[in-house]
């Protein structure tokens, strides 16, 4: 559970994710999009990955744990709660105050 911790607060945004995983692939492609550089680990590629997958079960409440978005240090959630917070607008402003994107381009 530290480790995640630790990881999770190094930058404004990090995801944990599984490379196989299309749900993950969807959010890694917004935050992308929004302009945002993540740190991504993939649990499936990583030799701590195991152990990662079962601290984010704990800390979610639920399996499978990716994809695991933290902004600013904080658990924000997984793919629903992304896309509730983007689709009502709340996204880039957590974004900007966790210092993960400087500015917000116009999506088209």
């Amino acid at each position: 559970m530290d480790m995640v911790l630790k990881l999770a607060s190094q930058r404004a945004v990090v995801i944990f994710s599984k490379s196989s995983c299309c749900l993950c692939h969807t959010i890694k492609r917004l935050f992308l999009e929004l302009g945002v550089n993540p740190a991504v680990y993939e649990l499936d590629e990583d030799s701590r990955g195991k152990e990662m997958e079962r601290a984010l079960i704990i800390l979610l409440g639920r399996s499978p744990p990716v994809p695991a978005v933290f902004i600013g240090g904080k658990l924000v959630g997984s793919t629903d709660r992304i896309m509730s917070l983007h689709l009502g607008g709340q996204l880039v402003p957590l974004l900007r105050d966790a210092g993960g994107i400087w500015l917000h381009k116009c999506l088209k």
